[in-house]
Formats: C-alpha cells, sequence, structure tokens
C-alpha cells in the first residue's frame, strides 16, 4: 500500500536545525542551475527534497541502502543526513558497494564508514537481503539509487528485498525516486517466475517503464513481496519529471555504464552477456561494442584488458572482431523506444563457430526471463516472430503497470 497522505511537510522544531537545513539548501540550489545545463528541464530528485525527507526521519535511527548516485547536489546523501544530525545507525552497500566503484559481480566486504561511524553491510554476495540483526533499533529504511530501467539491473532486485525486510520486521520503508535513463518506453518479454533470479526478481519486461519508487509501489501493491500488507511505505516523487523527460544522469549509475549512450543501449546490448562475446567490459568503451575473438576483425577490432572496473573481463589479451555502436546518437537510441533484438539475431548469423555462441550455463535464460528465446535463435525466428510471442504478457504488464505510475508519460 502506498501511504501518500503520510507525507506531510511542517516546520522545523528547531532554528539550529532549520540553520542546517537552509544551508544544505543553498548548496542544492547552485547544483540545480546546474543540472539544467545538462538538460535535465529543472528535475529535483526525491533526494533533493530535504524538508519532506527530514520531516519523515527527525529524531529517529536510520538505515540507508545507497551507493554513489545518492547525491544531494554534489554531497553524498549519508553526509547530508549526518549534517542534519539524522542518526545514521546501517549503510548497506549493494552491487559495485557503497562508492559504486566494485566490478560487477565482485564480494562486497562489510565495514564502517568513517565519516558517521554507521556500520556499512553488504546487500551482494551471500546476503541480500537485512537481517534482524542489521535492522535492530534502526526505525526507518531509505533506499536511494539511480536505477537504468532494465530488469536485470540489480539495484532493483535489492529493493525487493529490503522493502520485504522492512515489511517483515516492522520497519519503515522510505523510497527517494529519481529519474529512469530508459522510462519511456516499456518491452521485451515478461519474466517467468520459474526463472526467478538476482537479475530477474519479479515478473517484469526486459524495459519495465518505471521508476524506483513506482516499482516499490508496484513491488507492494501486487503482493509480490512477503507480508506487504505490514509495510509503510512512503515515495517521495521527483519534481517536474514525466516519462518522456530527457533526463542526463548526473554520474555514471554503475562502472561499466559511463556514458549515456550505454545506458540507452544497455537493455538490448546487455543479452550478448548470455553469450560468450564481449559487449567491451575492460575497454573505454563497455556497453557500446560487442565482439569476439572468433569474430572477423576486418572492419572493427578491440582488446579487452584488465581495469579498474573490470579485473576480469571476458576475452582479456585476445583481440576481438566485431560490431561499433558508439556513432549512433543518443536522439536515434531515444527515439526507437524499443529492444533492438536484431543486434543479436544478426550477430549470431554471422558467428562462424555457433556451436559456442551461447554460455554453456544458460545464462540467456535468466537475463531475458524466457528459456523460449534462446531456442528461437537456433531456429532462426525473425525479430517479428520473437516479438509475437511477448506480446500477450507484455500487453498485460502494461495495464498492470499504469495502476502505479506516478509520472505522466
Amino acid at each position: 500500500m502506498f501511504f501518500k497522505n503520510k507525507i506531510r511537510v511542517e516546520p522545523f522544531r528547531n532554528l539550529e536545525t532549520l540553520g542546517k537545513f537552509v544551508l544544505v539548501v543553498s548548496c542544492l540550489l547552485n547544483f540545480s542551475a546546474k543540472a539544467q545545463s545538462i538538460d535535465n528541464q529543472g528535475v529535483i530528485v526525491g533526494a533533493e527534497r530535504l524538508e519532506v525527507l527530514f520531516r519523515l526521519v527527525e529524531g529517529k535511527e536510520v538505515a540507508l541502502v545507497v551507493n554513489h548516485s545518492s547525491l544531494v547536489g554534489n554531497t553524498h546523501l549519508v553526509d547530508t543526513l549526518h549534517s542534519l544530525g539524522v542518526c545514521i545507525s546501517v549503510i548497506f552497500a549493494p552491487e559495485h558497494g557503497f562508492r559504486g566503484d566494485a566490478d560487477a559481480g565482485e564480494h562486497i566486504s562489510d565495514g564502517y564508514d568513517l565519516r558517521t561511524g554507521a556500520a556499512i553491510v553488504s546487500l551482494y554476495g551471500k546476503q541480500r537481503k537485512p537481517t534482524p540483526q542489521d535492522l535492530e533499533g534502526t526505525e526507518v529504511l531509505i533506499f536511494d539509487i539511480q536505477d537504468v530501467g532494465a530488469r536485470f539491473y540489480t539495484y532493483i532486485s535489492t529493493l525487493f528485498y529490503v522493502l520485504e525486510a522492512c515489511a517483515e520486521q516492522g520497519k519503515e520503508a522510505i523510497v527517494l525516486d529519481r529519474p529512469n535513463p530508459n522510462g519511456h518506453y516499456v518491452d521485451g518479454p515478461v519474466l517467468d517466475p520459474r526463472l526467478t533470479s538476482f537479475v530477474g526478481i519479479a515478473p517484469l519486461p526486459i524495459v519495465h517503464g518505471c521508476t524506483v519508487g513506482e516499482l516499490a509501489k508496484l513491488f507492494v501493491g501486487e503482493f509480490w513481496i512477503y507480508k506487504p500488507e505490514s509495510l509503510r511505505l512512503f515515495v517521495i516523487p521527483c519534481l517536474n519529471y514525466t516519462h518522456s523527460t530527457h533526463y542526463e544522469l548526473p554520474v555514471p549509475p554503475s562502472p561499466n555504464l559511463p556514458t549515456t549512450r550505454s545506458v540507452l543501449l544497455y537493455p538490448s546490448l546487455c543479452l550478448f552477456e548470455g553469450s560468450t562475446c564481449s559487449v567491451g567490459r575492460g575497454t573505454d568503451w563497455p556497453f557500446e561494442v560487442v565482439g569476439h575473438p572468433d569474430f572477423p576483425c576486418d572492419s572493427f577490432n578491440f582488446l579487452p584488458r584488465a581495469n579498474a572496473s573490470n579485473k576480469y573481463p571476458v576475452h582479456a589479451g585476445w583481440l576481438c572482431g566485431g560490431w561499433d555502436f558508439r556513432k549512433i546518437s543518443v536522439d536515434s537510441l531515444r527515439a526507437s523506444k524499443q529492444l533492438n533484438l536484431n543486434w543479436l539475431l544478426q550477430f549470431y548469423l554471422q558467428f562462424p563457430n555457433k556451436s559456442i555462441f551461447f554460455r554453456a550455463d544458460n545464462f540467456i535464460d535468466l537475463l531475458s526471463g524466457t528459456r523460449s528465446l534462446k531456442q528461437q535463435i537456433l531456429e532462426g525466428k525473425t525479430e517479428a516472430e520473437i516479438r509475437a510471442t511477448w506480446a500477450e504478457d507484455l500487453a498485460a504488464y502494461r495495464a498492470l503497470r499504469q495502476k502505479y505510475l506516478i509520472y505522466p508519460e
């Protein structure tokens, strides 16, 4: 249930707190002016609505699920709340870590934040849901992480688990909303529940078309999490945002999505990670190139190497022939408003040794959310034929999504 009526704005209780708030807001206004210069159309994200947030957490012990994208202006949300005197009991770190600099799939260690003294608990590895011990004494949990709109982007799986933990343990949950850079369309097969995993936590299509705030409402409203009726959920929405807003992310959402183009290409190109191909991890252009050592190198090639973002990239040290997507304009990618499945189909058709194209562990099934896609590709189905098999479930999801939208299309 979405407790919209619970969000009230009331005067601050003391002048010292008010003074701190005014100082933070003045810094925020300076940042907002800069943000508008990159054509974000004056969007104010949930974390920047500090007066609303402060009223919900004042005097309470707070847990945070955050990473490097959790910014208020140029300042991390943790530091912002700490400067306002908010008691932070624990910080939960998702994939890529609290500061967002760990490699994909890398184990994240527990520790302490030196600035606040709060414990840091990893939610990536064996433990993916906060335990009662983790949340002991905590009254409210805040989720503030930038999503990119694809089902297999694991931050939304972390959102699912922390909402469930709050429901089970009687904690309030606050989601600070942020724009979805791929929120202008919905596409792809809806997840088969038999293939539920950390890269597919709920029956969503590959491109779900929701912000994290809208997803939180969906997870709770459709009873996809356990005991949703006991959860007190607050969503602090963005202002001046619609699903058609062209929003440039202020910081890269993760190490291997460094550009707007990579973020827009990600939903389509990530399907290649179910194959033995490289998507450019270990280069300066992750998710902007695709290649393989067995693919012809005549027209374009690249050489993956270990770097700060990828310690063990696929085909490290091997020259990969393939395709270069770096000249595709951002505007054309946004205008297409659909997954480009044809890239995967055509690359497979041109691949010389088809018996080794797909990973042996059938990871393509988890990424696509269906056991059908791999078989359809092997059978030589066209993109139109494959899309037809998604249509009914996708239409049902579109209708379901409408119930939980916060922002106009």
